[in-house]
């Protein structure tokens, strides 16, 4: 079984592996998603019901709505 990432010959220690170093290199692509299965495009990543509040009414940022100000239209 040869790297995956070099080529060279894996090593027991490190199998899939050669190396440490190439078994650093690997985790590195997986930690800053060079490694992206392909699939349906994403419109967006929040519900459309959400509307920026927590469940106790407050924002991410833990203030609290402003009654006077105009909701977002769903």
């Amino acid at each position: 079984m040869n790297c995956p990432i070099c080529g060279k010959a894996a090593t027991e220690g490190y199998r899939p592996f050669c190396s440490r170093r190439c078994s650093d290199v690997d985790l590195g692509r997986w930690l800053t998603g060079a490694y992206v299965l392909p699939g349906p495009e994403m419109e967006d990543d929040l519900p459309e019901s959400f509307d920026g509040q927590t469940s106790d009414g407050e924002s991410p940022d833990g203030e609290v709505p402003d009654a006077s100000r105009p909701k977002r239209p769903q």
